[in-house]
């Protein structure tokens, strides 16, 4: 999601650089933080239209060396040069720049439209629904704990390529506890707050790859399928005018996924809800239970339901992870895809907030075999 200009044809030129063929078309597509799940549903769709028998689903995200602009005055200056049709014209226009115009454009991670970051945003969030430091620290604590008995357990091991000596995510915390975590002061939301560095989800490198295809092209290449790509859906919420929360999109996108299946919140053996904040997933979740927003904002007469958390985010989530912008929905579908093949049935549910106001969710659901 984070790249040069020069990188236009970042996919593409990933291609050229592997084995596939030559040949293969490739489309890059920024959904900023759903960019992985959306790039999933759209080839699916091209695989369930016939148009395609399979593809790779794939995001990379390397928030440690994101790009650094130019300076917006500097930029302008450079440009005119490059409009003068001689030397002296071009000399001219340099005579303009300031020691001022040095200072790099540094890329911030906040709203266009309103200035805050997503935290900031999900301050509000939480202040409204509120959701309290405990029940978040609970939340991050899980998740650590979840990934690293994961990979104690061997389940990550096929999941996880090595890459310069790296075979862990370097951001899980094995030891993580509720007091440990209470010792820390928070981040968003002012002195007041509730969210800390700990309960909020860190921008990391990474990228994640799924092959997606046709069951006859599967058998035809002799591949296990792990699971079924059932169904997604993409919404927005207008968090400028109408002030909604930032990251509340995955509440409307979700009932218009399940109305279209003939399903349930409860419908489901597994959910996978992105980590972007603990207090997010928590305020999503009481969305769904409260009868007032499901009626006012969701023009249902009842609530969508509680889920079992006891089947939230089973092999940990983004909070122990961490979030490299267009990996996280890769890995997420990769690993409820291999969560499902192992319980051999069962469908699992997956929610991602977005910036911009914009969430993605999906539906897989088990082959009925773990061969």
């Amino acid at each position: 999601m984070l790249k040069h200009s020069r990188d236009r044809d970042l996919t593409r030129e990933s291609v050229l650089g592997t084995r596939l063929a030559a040949e293969t078309p490739a489309y890059d597509v920024q959904q900023a933080c759903g960019t992985g799940l959306e790039t999933t549903i759209l080839v699916a769709n091209k695989i369930a239209l016939g148009q395609i028998d399979a593809g790779v689903a794939c995001g990379a995200d390397t928030t440690s060396d994101a790009p650094i602009g130019l300076n917006e005055d500097l930029r302008e200056v450079l440009l005119d040069v490059n409009r003068e049709k001689s030397t002296f014209g071009r000399v001219k226009q340099l005579t303009r720049v300031r020691p001022s115009h040095v200072v790099p454009s540094i890329p911030r991670n906040e709203e266009p439209r309103t200035g805050l970051s997503m935290g900031e945003h999900c301050a509000i969030m939480a202040a409204e629904w509120e959701v309290g430091r405990a029940e978040q620290d609970e939340l991050a604590v899980r998740s650590h704990h979840n990934l690293a008995a994961a990979y104690e357990r061997g389940f990550m091991d096929d999941l996880v390529s090595p890459f310069l000596g790296l075979e862990r995510d370097q951001n899980l915390r094995p030891d993580s506890s509720p007091e440990k975590l209470a010792k820390l002061g928070p981040v968003f939301g002012g002195p007041e707050g509730t969210m800390t560095a700990a309960n909020s989800t860190p921008l990391s490198d990474g990228a994640s790859a799924v092959l997606l295809a046709s069951e006859e092209w599967a058998k035809e290449h002799d591949l296990p399928v792990l699971a079924w790509f059932v169904e997604g859906q993409t919404a927005a919420i207008d968090h400028v005018h109408k002030r909604e929360g930032l990251l509340m999109a995955p509440a409307y996108a979700m009932p218009r996924m399940l109305d279209r299946m003939g399903s349930g919140l409860g419908d489901f053996d597994f959910y996978e809800i992105h980590e972007a904040f603990a207090a997010q997933v928590l305020c999503t979740l009481k969305a769904w239970e409260d009868p007032a927003f499901c009626r006012e904002r969701l023009g249902r007469e009842q609530p969508l339901g509680a889920i079992d958390r006891e089947r939230l985010n089973l092999n940990g989530g983004s909070l122990a992870a961490g979030h490299p912008f267009a990996a996280t929905g890769g890995r997420i579908v990769a690993s409820l895809a291999k969560a499902l093949h192992e319980r051999g049935s069962g469908r699992g549910a997956i929610s991602i907030c977005a910036a911009g106001g914009q969430g993605v969710v999906a539906a897989l659901e088990s082959t009925g075999g773990n061969d």
